[in-house]
């Protein structure tokens, strides 16, 4: 019994470990966990996240910790498009809806965060920044789809990309009525090299959605798709980070054929 005992003891030793789950893997970065992996070829499945009823009408206020989101489920962005990335945030995000708007609120464990447009509609994706696309219906080829861009201060880039029509160009009282908050202030014009935990907040009407396209209003059972990136071009470490992946092999967000399922509670 002894002998058959190490003879597969030995056996196992020399076994490789099979791991289908990540194309290549992200090298360990002093300081960091290791957090996020290449999606595999041919695509994984896609993600898919079920959204709950906001109970409450909440302050708007980036308290990742209030009672209102205290018992939603969060996501985390686990996957990388691009180069491995050297910094690799942890990003976190959780979605709620009620009748009149959905909800969104993040939370960026980051390092060498930039901030460097202060209005709408500049090129936000440059900063340190996170990225909410999506389809008010179950399919973006049927309809087409938004991009809502932040940076971690605030300033936004909100878009369309529609199949018919001309797309909406949003106005001042748009980016209004999109109520949102943010823990930093800014512009970070030099980088925050330092550890650094940011969240923010933001509650978009359907009225303004309704403006550039029709939307399916949510309700049990009803799906809407979307993704949830994180990037910051101009920072001295970029990366580009996804919820649902993407094996583009170039960052590319806009890609709704890799949008992931928001299915609705």
């Amino acid at each position: 019994m002894q002998n058959f005992l190490l003879s597969l003891l030995a056996l196992a030793a020399i076994v490789p470990q099979v791991n289908g789950a990540d194309k290549e893997e992200a090298p360990d970065t002093p300081g960091e966990t290791k957090r996020v992996r290449w999606a595999t070829l041919p695509p994984v499945r896609q993600n898919t996240y079920r959204i709950s009823r906001m109970n409450d009408n909440p302050t708007i206020d980036a308290d990742w910790n209030k009672t209102a989101w205290k018992n939603v489920t969060p996501i985390t962005l686990e996957y990388y498009m691009g180069k491995v990335p050297e910094h690799q945030p942890k990003v976190q995000a959780k979605v709620a809806y009620d009748d009149h708007s959905i909800y969104l609120i993040w939370k960026v464990e980051d390092n060498f965060v930039l901030a460097k447009r202060t209005k709408n509609q500049q090129d936000i994706w440059r900063d340190s920044c996170v990225e909410f696309f999506f389809t008010p219906c179950s399919d973006p080829k049927e309809l087409g789809y938004f991009n809502l861009e932040t940076n971690c201060c605030g300033a936004k880039l909100f878009g369309t990309h529609f199949s018919e029509g001309e797309d909406y160009k949003f106005t001042t009282d748009d980016f209004a009525a999109v109520v949102t908050a943010n823990s930093l202030k800014g512009p970070i014009g030099t980088e925050i090299v330092n550890p650094t935990v940011w969240t923010l907040e933001y509650k978009i009407p359907f009225s303004v959605l309704e403006k550039a396209a029709k939307v399916q209003h949510p309700a049990p059972g009803v799906k809407w798709r979307c993704n949830f990136y994180k990037c910051a071009d101009d920072a001295s470490h970029p990366h580009w980070l996804t919820w649902s992946p993407v094996t583009h092999a170039e960052p590319s967000f806009h890609r709704p054929e890799y949008f992931g399922i928001l299915e609705f509670e």
